[in-house]
């Protein structure tokens, strides 16, 4: 019995040393179950209040039924009259470009410059035309000689005839002397023919003005080489301005002589009235179009030809319209949509287009006066959208300077 209780003795102490860990263990356990569902609790209320918070941000409201801010023109009354532009450009009444023609020769001066005013028969240029100038001395010395001999025999053919009275000469010879006399004739004209050449080509070495101009360019200088057909100078005579223009052909009757047209130069930036001088009888083959020629009077030469010209022909007799801005409307054809404000809502209509002028479009007046208009923010909208309306600031700087005194 003694040596068992040791035993047992030793026992209960091992028992007790293996049941502390095991109650360690098992309190952690029971904590994880808590902890997972507080986390997941937390995560569900997060998620619960960003919900809230975003559906509070949300609007409610469509946006089709909203008001849009745009701006607005009024419709204000005029009248239109139809009317035609065509483009032209301005030439002079008279144009020359002066170079030689017979000879080729080295430029030896040229004595004027863009802007030179000229008198007729003033020295332009010369050429170095020593060796035309040698050619016709020798043919005039050869003339010379050839005269001499012409004369030579015209009197032995005189004398000979006399002879023959007598019986002194037989008729062939008369007939011989006088056929070599004529030959002789004959060589001296052409001589003197080509002595006119040569004298043509030495008046050509000296260029002139052909008229009363001013130079416009001046393409070649001293020490060029020039051959027929090379211009050196060009003038030009701006006393008369003629303004070159082009119409379609359903426009013949619209562009006839004596009617007036509107002239805007773009060049002066100034506007005159001018009335059409002259229409061709017939249309351009290729591109079917009638020319047509205003003659305007420059005795100042303030208008430099070359540049162009906007015309305006009026058409017809004024008529009742509406003038909006053009940008107020989308055209197709002949017919306009806009979007009129009444109420504060935008109503879509379509109307007849009269015409265009500049910026301004010319509606029938079944568009009434004083009606709002939307001028921008057009693109936003459809019909029968709730608009808020404010005015158009372009218009409202435009009627600002109109009403300043100028």
């Amino acid at each position: 019995m003694n040596t068992e209780d040791p035993q047992d003795a030793s026992l209960a102490p091992v028992q007790k040393t293996e049941e502390a860990p095991v109650n360690a263990v098992q309190k952690p356990r029971r904590v994880v179950p808590f902890a997972i569902v507080g986390a997941t609790l937390a995560l569900l209320v997060t998620g619960a209040l960003m919900v809230v918070h975003a559906e509070a941000q949300t609007n409610k409201i469509a946006l089709s039924q909203s008001a849009k801010p745009v701006a607005v023109v009024d419709a204000v009354p005029t009248t239109f009259r139809s009317s035609r532009t065509y483009i032209g450009t301005l030439a002079p009444w008279i144009e020359a470009r002066v170079g030689p023609q017979l000879v080729a020769a080295y430029v030896d001066t040229v004595l004027v410059r863009p802007g030179a005013i000229v008198k007729k028969g003033d020295v332009l240029a010369t050429l170095d035309c020593r060796n035309a100038g040698a050619t016709s001395q020798a043919v005039a010395m050869q003339a010379r000689a050839l005269e001499a001999q012409q004369e030579a025999a015209a009197h032995e053919a005189s004398r000979i005839q006399g002879l023959l009275d007598g019986g002194f000469v037989s008729p062939n010879e008369v007939e011989q002397k006088t056929a070599q006399s004529s030959a002789q004739q004959a060589q001296l004209l052409a001589t003197r023919a080509k002595l006119l050449g040569a004298s043509l080509e030495v008046a050509d070495c000296v260029l002139r003005a052909p008229f009363d101009a001013e130079v416009a360019s001046r393409t070649i200088d001293p020490g060029a080489f020039v051959r027929p057909g090379i211009s050196i100078v060009s003038l030009v005579d701006r006393s008369t301005v003629r303004i070159l223009a082009d119409a379609p052909e359903v426009d013949f009757n619209i562009v006839a002589p004596g009617t007036k047209a509107n002239v805007h130069m773009l060049a002066t930036d100034r506007d005159l009235v001018a009335t059409i001088s002259r229409r061709a009888p017939a249309a351009d083959f290729a591109t079917r179009t009638v020319h047509f020629e205003l003659d305007v009077a420059d005795p100042e030469r303030e208008l430099p030809v070359g540049t162009t010209a906007e015309l305006r022909i009026e058409v017809g007799q004024p008529s009742p319209a509406v003038k909006i801005p053009l940008y107020a409307a989308t055209v197709r054809g002949d017919k306009a949509s806009v979007f009129v404000v009444d109420g504060g809502v935008a109503n879509k209509r379509t109307y007849h287009v009269k015409g265009e002028l500049g910026g301004d479009l010319f509606l029938d007046p079944e568009l009434e006066p004083g009606s709002k208009v939307v001028s921008e923010g057009r693109a936003l909208l459809s019909d029968k959208d709730r608009v808020i309306a404010s005015p158009d600031p372009a218009t409202a700087v435009l009627a600002g300077n109109q009403g300043k005194p100028q």
